[in-house]
């Protein structure tokens, strides 16, 4: 497997539809011609491993905006 990282862990609060938030870490990495963002609870809980869309893998301003996307829709669907 090769695999780098791109976005080292970063530790942030998700705002959630109802209740005050989600404590989260995540980062971003690429594993051959794809990237990955990575999201794991405060206990280090895998929550969710998602595929980047072309184009925003470099895009830091996005990597919350997806944070919050998989936590709302994904994960709680």
């Amino acid at each position: 497997m090769n695999t780098h990282g791109i976005h080292e862990w970063t530790s942030t609060q998700v705002p959630m539809k109802h209740g005050d938030g989600r404590d989260v870490r995540y980062k971003v990495f690429q594993n051959g011609t794809r990237h990955y963002q990575e999201i794991r609870d405060i206990d280090d809980n895998l929550i969710h491993i998602l595929e980047l869309p072309q184009g925003m893998a470099m895009e830091k301003s996005s990597y919350e905006v997806l944070l919050r996307y998989v936590l709302v829709d994904v994960v709680n669907s």
